[in-house]
């Protein structure tokens, strides 16, 4: 078993990279594979390597901070 510090995981998807509470299997979230996220959509992740530069979903963001009880700098 890893090391998971907090409930959640971040996966791109839809142009964005969103975060889901879902089972993330070793290696990640497979390209194709659907996921709940945080912002309360079902998305197809794509695991590519570009895929991880694409900017954070608000959303997820926001619940991500709060879930991991850190602040959200910036009103970001």
């Amino acid at each position: 078993m890893s090391f998971q510090p907090y409930p959640f995981h971040w996966v791109p998807a839809a142009g964005q990279r969103h975060a889901s509470t879902d089972a993330r299997p070793p290696g990640g979230y497979p390209t194709g594979m659907e996921v709940a996220t945080l912002c309360g959509c079902r998305l197809d992740a794509d695991n590519s390597e570009l895929a991880w530069f694409w900017n954070t979903c608000p959303v997820c963001n926001r619940a991500a901070h709060a879930l991991a009880g850190v602040p959200l700098y910036g009103g970001h």
